[in-house]
């Protein structure tokens, strides 16, 4: 297979001018925490609860 043309100007960089791109790449971020999808029954009064808010007004 052939290489990418950022794949190619990383490899030229490193030939001419002896530096390393990868090195000063930042690491990558992961959030640890563990997100829960609502359950239907817990979306379904969250729409209940929605409209019902809109009429409070009257």
């Amino acid at each position: 297979m052939s290489n990418s043309d950022a794949k190619k100007k990383r490899l030229k960089l490193l030939r001419q001018q002896g530096k390393d791109v990868t090195i000063s790449r930042g690491n990558v971020s992961f959030s640890m925490h563990e997100r829960k999808t609502k359950t239907k029954l817990e979306t379904l009064e969250k729409k209940d609860k929605k409209y019902k808010k809109q009429f409070l007004d009257e």
